[in-house]
């Protein structure tokens, strides 16, 4: 097995070989011996980095590069040359199989070569058998009508009723209903797929009389919101979905008084809640047709990368990726639930949290990616801008999640707006002033607004 350090000099290597035989299809004809050689040798080091995976992902991740599961700075020129090159081409992510050809790996390259050279215009890139790209796809910008943000809605609280009988059959039977599960699982990727917007902000809107189950679908969005992110789709998505889903299925053996407690846990009753995880992976293995990962996470999503966490005993030189995504958004929906005897946490402390654990506790270009996904001031939160004007935010900005794109609503007295405007907290005016910044988050119900009727 090759080791953290090798895997990284592997990666590293990969991607200059893709950058050489890049450039050198840019500067000489297909049939010169250098552009040849340049994409045998990139065939070379991509043999040894698939070791004994069945196949290997370059992808792009902001201004990083991930070479299958090892993230890479972009660190020198050459790999800026490459990064760009792939954003002007609208690359972000290319699948490579162990049975690729070399004569597909130069097509590759040639039509990467051509593609980049286009100066923002979308070009037609062959297919390859062997080889997947992805591309980043731009869209018309389409405005949600309220039958969208309805069935958005509709589709929230039938997940939420379903969580809700998955648990009791736990309960009752010690297993969960796999069929049932990727049901719901199904039609979240779907609307993840579709509307991540509207559905993630719906997972702000708690409610604590069904925490539990609202918990089990916030996770489950919040968890494939970033595996998506990161290229995952089709059924291994759906699997690590189904795996955030039942996480925290071990609380059905958790004695109630304990799991409804509404004052912090003594040491002991945090003891006994501890075992859930134990709970949760031997339900999940009794269960056919789950997920094989689902037992796993059950288990692990208390771990983190620094040893820390529990079960206490339990070492791992690794987590797998479907634990980090789900315990990063177990976090985060645990924290800003509101409870009895804790109140909310403002996003912006939520997320101090997880940077602060960056690279510790947590694996810090999987939370960066989760800022981008989210921002500070998520999609559907209430805000109050430092113009005293009333907003409610659309969208997270990646490059600067504290500036994000709002709809102003209310005046500075919070007097209506008769045509409420959208403003782009990002871009600068003359002068290079901001047009206005966020001051805090504001409480929906005290000013009586539905966020989710707004955006």
């Amino acid at each position: 097995m090759i080791d953290h350090t090798r895997r990284v000099q592997v990666a590293d290597e990969l991607l200059r070989r893709f950058a050489s035989a890049l450039r050198a299809a840019q500067l000489y004809s297909p049939s010169h011996p250098l552009v040849a050689r340049n994409v045998a040798l990139f065939g070379e080091t991509l043999g040894i980095a698939f070791g004994q995976q069945r196949s290997i992902t370059l992808g792009v991740v902001g201004s990083e590069f991930v070479v299958g599961d090892v993230p890479l700075p972009r660190a020198s020129s050459m790999m800026s040359d490459l990064l760009q090159r792939l954003q002007r081409a609208g690359v972000e992510r290319i699948a490579i199989e162990r049975e690729v050809a070399t004569e597909e790996l130069s097509g590759l390259v040639q039509a990467l070569a051509s593609s980049s050279d286009q100066n923002g215009e979308e070009s037609v890139l062959p297919t390859f058998p062997h080889i997947q790209v992805g591309r980043i796809q731009v869209q018309q910008r389409v405005e949600p009508t309220a039958a969208d943000t309805a069935t958005v809605r509709r589709l929230y609280a039938d997940a939420s009723n379903i969580a809700s009988q998955l648990w009791q059959a736990a309960a009752k039977e010690g297993k969960v209903d796999p069929g049932q599960s990727r049901q719901l699982v199904d039609s979240l990727a779907q609307a993840v797929a579709h509307n991540r917007t509207a559905l993630i902000a719906l997972t702000a809107l708690k409610n604590y009389d069904n925490y539990t189950f609202t918990h089990m679908v916030n996770v489950s969005i919040l968890t494939m919101a970033q595996a998506r992110s990161l290229g995952l789709d089709g059924a291994v998505l759906r699997e690590f979905g189904v795996a955030a889903l039942m996480h925290d299925i071990g609380k059905v053996r958790t004695p109630t008084e304990i799991l409804n407690k509404p004052d912090q846990l003594t040491a002991k009753e945090f003891e006994i809640m501890k075992r859930h995880v134990v709970d949760g992976a031997e339900i999940l293995r009794r269960t056919p047709e789950i997920p094989p990962i689902a037992p796993v996470v059950a288990f692990e999503h208390h771990l983190r990368i620094d040893g820390s966490g529990y079960p206490a005993t339990v070492k791992r030189p690794t987590l797998n990726l479907a634990t980090q995504l789900c315990g990063v958004a177990d976090v985060y929906d645990a924290m800003r639930s509101q409870r009895q005897y804790q109140q909310a946490f403002p996003s912006e402390r939520i997320l101090a949290v997880l940077q602060r654990n960056d690279g510790t506790q947590f694996d810090r270009h999987l939370v960066r990616r989760f800022v981008q996904i989210i921002g500070i001031y998520p999609v559907g939160n209430l805000v109050r801008l430092n113009t005293g004007e009333t907003g409610v935010v659309l969208k997270a900005y990646a490059a600067d999640p504290h500036r994000p794109q709002v709809r102003v609503i209310l005046d500075h007295a919070r007097n209506p707006y008769p045509r409420p405007y959208d403003i782009n907290l990002w871009e600068s005016v003359v002068g290079g002033r901001w047009p206005a910044t966020v001051i805090a988050p504001l409480d929906p119900a005290e000013l009586k607004i539905d966020p989710m009727s707004l955006i």
